[in-house]
């Protein structure tokens, strides 16, 4: 089952995780969503990543599981963006995910 999380990034130009190759790279709420979107369905991120670790091969493979049924959608919200992410992911897969694309520049704010 699903689960939805309510994600807010309250300053849009600041969503950037440290490492500029994985780090979001979009400015509109759109396509922070299909960043995000993509993060989740597919490993790619996730590979990227680990190869860049210094032990690659002692990288739990827990954190590279993908849902190729996520669904992410973005909205302006005055200065802010809102991301609505529905997912069967681990929370700790999407909170990986998300410091990695945007860094600490995120919110939670509500889980169903």
């Amino acid at each position: 089952m699903a689960i939805r999380y309510l994600l807010r990034l309250p300053d849009p130009a600041q969503a950037r995780g440290a490492e500029p190759r994985l780090a979001f790279r979009a400015e509109g709420a759109d396509g922070f969503a299909e960043e995000l979107q993509d993060a989740l369905r597919r490993p790619d991120l996730f590979l990227r990543w680990r190869a860049l670790q210094d032990e690659p091969e002692n990288i739990d493979e827990a954190l590279g599981v993908t849902d190729p049924d996520a669904v992410v959608t973005g909205e302006q919200d005055d200065l802010a963006i809102r991301l609505e992410v529905r997912t069967t992911l681990p929370s700790s897969v999407l909170r990986h995910r998300l410091n990695m694309l945007a860094g600490k520049h995120w919110e939670l704010r509500d889980v169903r």
